[in-house]
């Protein structure tokens, strides 16, 4: 079993797409282990996006991400990390595949309604930085 951690975005909070996108990924066979509605701060997004810090779209990407409740999981089942993504499709919406939730609920592809690890040792770190041990549920 694989953990993944996963970010409901603004975009997809504002548009009421948050229950219709938890369902799928329990319809899915995914457990959710944790999970809580927060605002991101401009230092929880820093320490989340350490590495795109610098980068030209930077700016908005933390505008964004701070600009309203977010909902963080902790998604467990067999390969939790790359069946998500895929579940999720492509970052694009126009790129992503049908039945993909960012070709569903996604504006564009800087507001995507839906963030994921994209490795273990990033689901870690993820994990990590938005639930301690006593939240997850497992």
């Amino acid at each position: 079993m694989e953990r993944t951690l996963v970010l409901i975005k603004p975009d997809a909070f504002r548009k009421h797409y948050t229950g219709d996108i938890i369902k799928r990924y329990e319809s899915e066979g995914f457990h959710i282990l944790a999970m809580k509605m927060l605002k991101m701060t401009k230092e929880l997004a820093a320490k989340h996006y350490a590495e795109h810090i610098g980068r030209s779209y930077y700016e908005d990407l933390e505008g964004f991400m701070t600009s309203g409740p977010i909902i963080a999981m902790v998604l467990e089942g067999e390969d939790a990390i790359g069946a998500v993504r895929r579940i999720n499709g492509k970052t694009n919406p126009k790129e992503a595949a049908e039945g993909t939730i960012r070709r569903q609920f996604a504006e564009s592809g800087s507001r995507n309604a839906v963030h994921a690890s994209d490795s273990p040792e990033n689901a870690a770190r993820e994990i990590a930085i938005f639930f301690n041990a006593t939240e997850i549920f497992d």
